[in-house]
C-alpha cells in the first residue's frame, strides 16, 4: 500500500539522537565553542580531581608527623642543585613533601569552599524567596537584616566567630571544630548577594499566573516557592554560586594566612602560603609559590567559569 504525503514526510524526517540533541543545546554549544572556557573547566577539574585522589597521588601524607624528619627540611625543588628525588616541589620547614601538602591543602580549601557556598546559598535562597513572596513586614526585615550584613566584611564576621569559639572551647578546639567555623563565617558572609537576586525575582514570578493558580487551589506556601517558584529563579543564582566559590576559597586562604583558619599540623593552601612567607627571607621560595600558583589558577579557573555561565544563561546575549 503506498504511503500518504504525511506518512512519506514523517518517513524522511530522522528524530534526533539524544547526542545529538544534547550538543545542539545553546549553552553546550557555547562551552564548545569557547577556548577559554574550556581551559578554565579543565583547570578546575584537574585540581580538584588530584585533590580528591591526594591519599592516592601523594608520595606522602603531609598530616602525619610519624612521616615527617625535620633532616628532610628545606630542600629545593627536585630539578635544582641540592634538590632530593623524593620531594618533586622540595619540602618546607617542617620536612614535608611540598606536593603532597598542595594536594591535601587543596581539599580542604575547596571542601571549606563548596560548604561555604552551599550554606550561603541555603540562606540566601530562603530568605530571598520569603521576603519577595511575603513582602510587607518580613521583606523589610530581612532586606535591613541584609544591609546590615553588608556593612561587615567576610573576613571581619569569620574574625569574630573565630574569636568567639576560642573563648568557649579554648586553644584546645580541634581540626575539626575549626573546620566548621570557616564554613560558617564565609557562609554567613555570602548569603545576601542570593537572598537580594532571588528576592527580585520572586517578585516577578509571584504575579504569573501559575502562582496565582497554585494558590487559588490551595496550595501550601512553602510548596509554591520551592516547587515551582524556586525553579524558575535558580539561573541567576547558579552564577552567583559560581563565582561566590571563588570567592569563598580566596577568603578561605586569607584568614588561614592571617592565622585564624586551619592549623599548621592540617594546613589548608592559605596556610602554607603563610607557613611558607614566614621563611621567604631564608630564600625558600618554592615553599610559598607552588601554593600561592595552585591557588591562583584555581580561583581563576572558577571565575571564568562563573562568567561564562554568566553570559549563557542571559537570553539578550544568545
Amino acid at each position: 500500500m503506498p504511503l500518504d504525503n504525511n506518512q512519506t514526510i514523517a518517513a524522511r524526517i530522522k528524530k534526533p539522537s539524544r547526542v545529538a540533541a544534547f550538543l545542539d543545546n545553546d549553552i553546550v554549544y557555547s562551552f564548545l565553542h569557547s577556548r577559554i572556557t574550556i581551559t578554565a573547566a579543565i583547570v578546575t577539574a584537574v585540581i580538584v580531581l588530584a585533590a580528591l585522589l591526594a591519599p592516592v597521588l601523594s608520595p606522602q601524607d603531609p598530616y602525619d608527623l610519624r612521616q615527617l624528619s625535620l633532616i628532610d627540611s628545606h630542600n629545593p625543588p627536585a630539578w635544582l642543585e641540592g634538590g632530593d628525588a623524593r620531594f618533586l616541589l622540595g619540602s618546607d620547614d617542617q620536612g614535608r613533601d611540598v606536593f603532597s601538602a598542595i594536594l591535601y591543602g587543596s581539599r580542604q580549601s575547596i571542601a571549606i569552599g563548596v560548604m561555604a557556598t552551599l550554606l550561603a546559598a541555603l540562606i540566601g535562597i530562603s530568605l530571598g524567596l520569603i521576603a519577595g513572596y511575603a513582602g510587607g513586614t518580613a521583606d523589610a526585615i530581612i532586606m535591613r537584616a541584609g544591609d546590615i550584613q553588608s556593612t561587615f566584611p567576610a573576613i571581619l564576621v569569620a574574625m569574630l566567630i573565630d574569636g568567639t569559639t576560642r573563648a568557649l572551647f579554648g586553644e584546645q578546639r580541634n581540626e575539626n571544630v575549626v573546620f566548621w567555623v570557616m564554613v560558617l563565617s564565609i557562609g554567613l558572609g555570602f548569603w545576601v548577594q542570593y537572598a537580594r537576586t532571588v528576592r527580585g525575582s520572586t517578585m516577578v514570578e509571584k504575579n504569573k499566573d501559575y502562582v496565582l493558580a497554585a494558590r487559588l487551589i490551595g496550595i501550601q506556601p512553602a510548596l509554591i516557592l520551592f516547587r515551582h517558584v524556586l525553579p524558575n529563579v535558580i539561573g541567576p543564582v547558579l552564577v552567583i554560586a559560581t563565582i561566590n566559590l571563588g570567592l569563598a576559597v580566596i577568603t578561605e586562604a586569607t584568614l588561614s594566612f592571617l592565622g585564624v583558619g586551619l592549623p599548621s599540623t592540617e594546613p589548608s593552601l592559605g596556610t602554607l602560603i603563610r607557613l611558607g612567607n614566614e621563611v621567604l627571607q631564608s630564600g625558600d621560595w618554592w615553599i610559598t609559590v607552588f601554593p600561592g600558583a595552585t591557588l591562583a589558577a584555581l580561583v581563576l579557573a572558577v571565575n571564568l567559569l562563573g562568567d561564562w555561565l554568566r553570559d549563557a544563561l542571559n537570553p539578550k546575549l544568545r
